[in-house]
């Protein structure tokens, strides 16, 4: 009659198996708040495009698409980039926004904008620190895309210069 008294072994096997389980659930949260507080990052200051980039015009845009060597199929944007400034430009990058059939944008990308060379027997792309445009100088550029978003409408991309570094 005594074993109506003593508590089951069933029921000190659920106690002792509660705790356990407790602490690891607590643990769990408590590492995924830390993850939560530390990835959590403060809202990036939008730098304003620096003001000698409104003096780089960008016209005779013309898009181009071709297979590299491995089958990927690399598109281009070429067109001749003009400096209106009184500044020689030795970098620049462009803000270039592909749009789908719906107006939004579908992909977008800051790229750097290179100098077309085509003394030899193929176009080569030069980086502006190589190549400097100098005050109302013009010259053929070059933009890359080794990808583009198949939600792409086939359009002509919208393209802001955004960054500009001049001597």
């Amino acid at each position: 009659m005594g074993g109506f008294s003593q508590p089951s072994p069933l029921a000190e096997q659920r106690e002792s198996n509660l705790v356990p389980i407790l602490l690891g659930v607590a643990f769990v949260l408590a590492v995924v708040g830390v993850i939560a507080v530390l990835s959590r990052s403060s809202p990036k200051a939008t730098t304003p495009p620096n003001p000698y980039a409104a003096k780089l015009n960008l016209s005779d845009l013309k898009m181009s698409a071709a297979e590299n060597f491995v089958g990927a199929r690399i598109t281009y944007i070429d067109g001749t980039v003009t400096n209106t400034g009184d500044k020689t430009v030795t970098h620049a990058a462009v803000h270039v926004a592909f749009k789908n059939s719906l107006g939004e944008v579908a992909q977008a990308d800051d790229v750097v904008l290179y100098i077309l060379k085509t003394a030899g027997p193929y176009p080569d792309t030069v980086d502006l620190h190589l190549s400097p445009l100098a005050l109302g100088q013009s010259a053929p550029f070059r933009l890359t895309f080794d990808h583009i978003s198949n939600d792409w409408d086939r359009a002509y991309p919208d393209l802001k210069v955004t960054d500009v570094s001049v001597k």
